[in-house]
């Protein structure tokens, strides 16, 4: 008897905790979890909530999300954690829940249809509602509970195609139609041959130019992402031609990111856009991929021009996603943007409060007010009410502000950090492996740390040639890795490669390949997963840079590494399937855009004995010619060579220098301009 009373207590305790529970409890995803106790009876993306729809012909809504996304919160607290919007959504629906970062190609596929209607890309969360039978018929980003913000809004949308499935389904077919026609013609091969020449290059800069601000760095007005593969790009065309809009372009975005608000300047680290043109607000989550791919950017910045603020950011950047993303090797995801129920809760700070301990520990208060002056931290506060979010506001830092940034730094670590997103993807770790092994070409015990994280990352995500995609951390992985963990693995494998020349990487860099080529590449065309869905892989690096184009640019290396020249073909037939994207608006697919740039001006490979490579690492890097890989091969002299052929050798690295520079000079293009 005891035992039953005992269990009732229980029970009736969880119940009062939790009033409602649904399916969502028994998923591992942060952000499934994060809905399991709504009163919306969502189910995860899959056959049995298929098959619901179709047994009671009822239509689908769809919620693509994940854990640390801002404005997701928003739709929760406002829709589905409202009785009001669960009951209709119970009772005319069958809602579904899909973490975009679990489920990428299904995020995809609906992202891919938002631009195709729109004409810009959409975001999270992403609401799709769909027929019984999967068919979409009206898909938008994030939708208020009421009328507002341009939506018509849940109480309204709701029941309208609700009655309309009922009274008039021939309608709803009508839209899903269209939408379905809408789809074919977005995705449909677009082959064109593009031939290099400086117009091309021209065009891209034109389009860059017209969308840079030149104020505040960065592309477009708000919001504002990084780009990373975007300012890559810039960078590289200087290095083809020496263009100093390129380089500005590049440069200043960097620099004026990193003094921004967009970089946390008390922690290091990247969040991951901002809703101001000037970089100064942010959306606070923090993602891994965003600051992996900046990394490299820095340090490749600092090896040409190797000013404090460039090798800061990434030791502060690597310091960051170590301190609060990073468990036995392997990276967490995201760390969220509300932190005790605030946006950015974590990370701002309010001037009267900063003013009063800065005074009890005894600094001045007139250098106090130049600190905090210099630090962004205003009296009436830059956002809403009256707090402050850091950022550098001059080039003059106070003489003490090393010493109050710290005390700032003690403030915040008395503060609840955000949620971390424990999920470990295997594309997003293979990009802060990569970026480890960049960063050790100006910290060489970066290099130890990278392979030490390559070595967790392979035990846990691979088995033989086969990559898992991700798994909750503690976990054991099941779920079959996508275009996006080989393309990325790929890339950081033959980075670990130029950086360690151990072989064993570039082998496993070409293991990974053919498997991908084996699940992904079929008939011409690339998919995002080998599940059936049939997601062709497209080139937008909005968010992050595409898997299809990192794949395109691991083959390409691998090809003039290993002599492949089928490989080459691929990527050559690869380009001319999305040509009209070259010819027409190259700029929206940078990464894809140097891939071509690449194939036709032609990787450079310098060859030699480890030592001598090692030895010559400080020259090789500042080659004047864009696209150079080195490689170990038994010889005492170093050669350089291209796909099919090696032009020059020497027992002077000096000497086949020379004779690079004047392959460059081949390509029709003028030495770049030494940096400044």
């Amino acid at each position: 008897m005891k035992k039953y009373i005992f269990l009732i207590i229980i029970f009736n305790f969880l119940w009062a905790e939790h009033q409602f529970t649904n399916t969502l409890i028994h998923e591992d995803s942060p952000y499934l979890q994060q809905h399991a106790h709504n009163p919306v009876n969502w189910y995860p993306w899959g056959e049995e909530a298929f098959a619901k729809a179709k047994e009671e012909n009822k239509l689908i809504f769809l919620s693509i999300g994940y854990s640390t996304c801002h404005w997701c919160h928003v739709m929760e607290e406002e829709s589905f954690e409202s009785e009001e919007v669960a009951a209709l959504l119970n009772r005319d629906y069958v809602p579904i829940k899909v973490d975009r970062e679990a489920l990428p190609q299904i995020d995809k596929k609906y992202q891919q249809l938002f631009k195709f209607l729109n004409g810009r890309s959409g975001g999270w969360p992403l609401s799709v509602f769909l027929t019984s039978d999967q068919k979409p018929f009206y898909v938008t980003t994030y939708i208020p509970k009421e009328e507002g913000y341009g939506s018509r809004g849940m109480m309204n949308l709701l029941p309208y195609y609700a009655d309309l499935s009922r009274q008039e389904p021939e309608k709803i077919m009508k839209l899903a139609t269209a939408y379905e026609k809408i789809a074919k013609k977005g995705s449909s091969e677009q082959s064109q041959t593009v031939k290099f020449d400086q117009k091309i290059i021209e065009k891209i800069l034109k389009e860059m130019e017209d969308h840079f601000d030149a104020q505040n760095g960065g592309f477009g007005k708000r919001p504002k992402f990084p780009e990373a593969s975007k300012i890559a790009l810039l960078l590289d065309i200087y290095r083809i031609n020496g263009n100093q809009k390129a380089l500005t372009m590049a440069r200043e975005t960097l620099v004026k990111m990193a003094q921004s608000g967009l970089y946390d300047q008390i922690d290091g680290g990247f969040f991951r856009y901002t809703t101001d043109r000037r970089w100064q607000i942010p959306h606070f989550e923090k993602m891994l991929y965003t600051n992996a791919e900046l990394i490299p950017l820095y340090v490749q910045l600092y090896l040409v021009d190797p000013q404090p603020l460039f090798f800061k950011v990434v030791n502060e950047t690597i310091g960051e996603m170590d301190r609060h993303l990073m468990q036995k090797g392997l990276y967490y995801s995201a760390s969220d943007a509300d932190s005790g129920g605030e946006e950015g809760g974590y990370f701002i700070y309010d001037y009267r409060n900063v003013m009063k301990e800065l005074k009890e520990r005894g600094f001045n208060e007139t250098k106090i007010k130049k600190a905090l002056a210099y630090l962004g931290i205003e009296e009436d506060g830059n956002l809403d009410g009256d707090f402050s979010h850091i950022h550098i506001t001059s080039d003059q830092p106070p003489a003490e502000i090393d010493q109050i940034k710290s005390r700032l730094k003690t403030l915040r670590s008395s503060r609840t950090f955000p949620f971390v997103d424990r999920k470990i993807i295997t594309a997003w770790n293979a990009m802060m492996v990569k970026a480890f092994f960049s960063a050790g070409r100006i910290e060489k015990r970066y290099i130890k740390e990278g392979e030490g994280r390559m070595k967790q990352l392979l035990a846990l995500m691979s088995k033989e040639e086969t990559l898992y995609h991700q798994v909750l951390f503690g976990k054991k992985p099941e779920q079959e890795g996508l275009l996006e963990d080989y393309a990325f693995m790929v890339d950081a494998l033959i980075e670990a490669y130029q950086v360690t020349h151990k072989e064993r990487y570039l082998h496993l860099a070409q293991s990974f390949a053919m498997k991908a080529l084996s699940l992904f590449y079929c008939q011409g065309r690339w998919y995002l997963s080998s599940d059936g869905i049939g997601v062709i892989a497209d080139t937008d690096d909005k968010y992050y840079t595409s898997p299809l184009s990192v794949m395109l640019s691991g083959l390409t290396s691998l090809a003039v590494l290993t002599e492949d020249l089928k490989l080459s073909e691929i990527v050559n037939k690869s380009l001319e399937s999305y040509g009209a994207i070259l010819a027409n608006s190259p700029a929206e697919a940078p990464k894809f855009m140097t891939v071509f740039l690449r194939q036709e001006i032609g990787d450079i490979v310098i060859k030699s004995n480890s030592e001598n490579l090692s030895k010559a690492e400080a020259k090789i890097v500042n080659i004047d010619y864009p696209f150079v890989l080195t490689k170990v091969q038994d010889s005492e002299n170093y050669l350089a060579c291209k796909l099919n052929s090696c032009f020059a050798e020497s027992k002077a690295l000096d000497e086949l220098i020379k004779k690079i520079e004047v392959e460059k000079a081949m390509i029709g293009t003028k030495p770049a301009m030494k940096w400044k």
